[in-house]
């Protein structure tokens, strides 16, 4: 499979997904049928519009709900999303690597479109090392025993972690911002006051008012978070609301206030992943390779490539990805991202 890969990525930028391979790899697209093989490199972000359907699976605490594309043999790539968005952020991605030969999985995280809690007893708990493990009892309930993990935002950290913690499910890394791997201790730190006001949101969750403002203007509220995050992507409606229906999860809003006010402490965790968070509290390092990448009009705060890249000891390089591309990097440029996936699976 290897060099079947090797031989179709030197033609990555130059085969298109036509209509009848869309099809193939469980992806609808809106480009025109007639579309050549030789235009891929014209097709602008937005030219798939949905996944053909959506499994379900058991694993872990959930129900998992995601998105599978390319040979059930290929190379596993995991694309993980993160708030406020859904597994549309990598409705371009997907085929690109699909059609060089990768079995892509895109789930939605715990609060997300169809995945669901199999126990109502369940904590509806959001704090950082939860959503990784849901992504290994996704790729045991899958027999997936390594992939390449790929994501963005709060999928960009479960990524770090899961290469932190359990290196040997992690062949390789794609991060957007770089080393997302947090601690409520660090939470309390303080920022300039540049730096706290783009987090306004995380201090609005932290209050009741908060928790029922998000709720009631769930569809508003991240629409403005869009507009903020990336303020020269002119995404259209529908593109928006594609994506919005994923909020109308019953856990939702229990999963996103819990993760931020976790964050600042002004929640706990469950016990039985103390360690872990201890874990995760010394900032381990990442071995395995890695691309890190951002964009240059990423409104959303995020670190500086400097802060982060001796967090890598592994075979590293980070990537900046120009043209307005903002923090929803996946979906406003998806030949970088999927570039970059296919660059350090194959390192």
């Amino acid at each position: 499979m290897s060099q079947e890969i090797n031989h179709h990525r030197r033609r990555f930028f130059g085969v298109a997904a036509g209509t009848i391979a869309a099809a193939q790899f469980g992806i609808i697209g809106s480009a025109n049928a007639k579309t050549k093989p030789a235009q891929l490199a014209a097709i602008k972000p937005g030219t798939n519009t949905s996944f053909a359907s959506l499994k379900q699976i058991d694993a872990g605490l959930l129900n998992v709900g995601y998105a599978e594309a390319g040979p059930a043999d290929g190379p596993a790539v995991i694309l993980l999303h993160g708030w406020p968005y859904d597994i549309h952020s990598f409705v371009d991605v997907t085929p690109l690597l699909a059609q060089v030969g990768y079995r892509v999985i895109v789930p939605y995280l715990r609060g997300y479109g169809t995945t669901r809690f199999l126990s109502n007893e369940t904590v509806r708990n959001g704090q950082q090392s939860v959503v990784a493990i849901d992504i290994i009892a996704l790729m045991d309930a899958l027999k997936i025993e390594k992939a390449t993990i790929a994501g963005f935002d709060w999928g960009a950290r479960t990524a770090c972690i899961i290469a932190a913690l359990w290196p040997e499910r992690c062949k390789a890394l794609v991060s957007v911002s770089g080393y997302l791997i947090g601690s409520q201790e660090g939470g309390k730190a303080p920022l300039p006051p540049k730096a706290e006001l783009q987090w306004w949101y995380q201090y609005y969750f932290a209050t009741e008012r908060g928790r029922v403002g998000y709720d009631k203007y769930r569809h508003d509220f991240s629409k403005l978070i869009w507009q903020i995050a990336s303020p020269k992507w002119d995404f259209d409606e529908a593109t928006f609301d594609r994506s919005a229906k994923a909020f109308d999860n019953p856990d939702q809003v229990a999963i996103v206030i819990h993760n931020y006010r976790w964050r600042l402490d002004l929640a706990e965790g469950e016990s039985k992943y103390d360690d872990l968070e201890k874990r995760l509290a010394e900032a381990p390092v990442i071995t395995v390779p890695t691309i890190t990448m951002e964009g240059d009009a990423n409104g959303a705060p995020h670190p500086e490539p400097s802060s982060y890249a001796k967090k890598f000891s592994g075979r590293y390089s980070h990537r900046n990805i120009k043209g307005g591309i903002g923090h929803n990097l996946p979906q406003e440029a998806p030949q970088a991202f999927a570039e970059a996936v296919v660059d350090v699976a194959e390192s």
